[in-house]
C-alpha cells in the first residue's frame, strides 16, 4: 500500500475551497497541516494535497523538489502512520500539507517531521474528535 496515486490526491476545488474554509489546522514546522472530515465513502480513507509557497520559493525546481521530497515521505509514512488511525465508516480524511519552512532541507528531516505530524494529527483527532 506504499503507493500514491491520482485518486489520494485531493484536486476538487470544492473540496479544497470546503477544507480551507471549514477545515481545522496547526503548526508544527515546517508544514502547516489542515484537515476536515467529510461525510462519503472513498477507496482511501485520505486524500491530500501539498502546497509550497511561491513567494518563499521563487524558482520552480526548488518547489517541485520539497514537494517531491514532501511526497515521498507522505506515501511511506501514511499507511503505518495515518491510515489505521483512520477507520471511520462512511467519512473521508482531505488533508492539506503546506511547507512554510523558509530553507532546503534534506530528505531525512521531512521525513521525520512529517510523521511527528501524522502523531500529532491523531492525537489531535483524537482528543477533539472528527466532529
Amino acid at each position: 500500500m506504499k503507493t500514491f496515486i491520482k485518486e489520494e490526491r485531493l484536486c476538487s476545488r470544492k473540496s479544497l475551497d470546503l477544507l480551507f474554509k471549514n477545515g481545522s489546522s496547526f503548526l508544527l514546522y515546517p508544514f502547516r497541516l489542515s484537515y476536515i472530515f467529510v461525510p462519503g465513502k472513498s477507496a482511501f480513507p485520505a486524500q491530500v494535497v501539498i502546497n509550497v509557497s511561491k513567494k518563499r520559493f521563487k524558482r520552480a525546481h526548488d518547489r517541485n523538489l520539497i514537494k517531491r521530497r514532501t511526497r515521498e515521505a507522505y506515501r511511506l509514512h501514511k499507511s503505518t502512520d495515518l491510515y489505521p488511525l483512520l477507520n471511520q465508516e462512511n467519512q473521508t480524511l482531505l488533508l492539506s500539507i503546506q511547507f512554510i519552512g523558509k530553507a532546503h532541507y534534506d530528505y531525512a528531516f521531512f521525513e521525520k517531521k512529517l510523521a511527528n505530524a501524522f502523531k500529532k494529527l491523531m492525537l489531535t483527532i483524537a482528543t477533539n474528535g472528527t466532529d
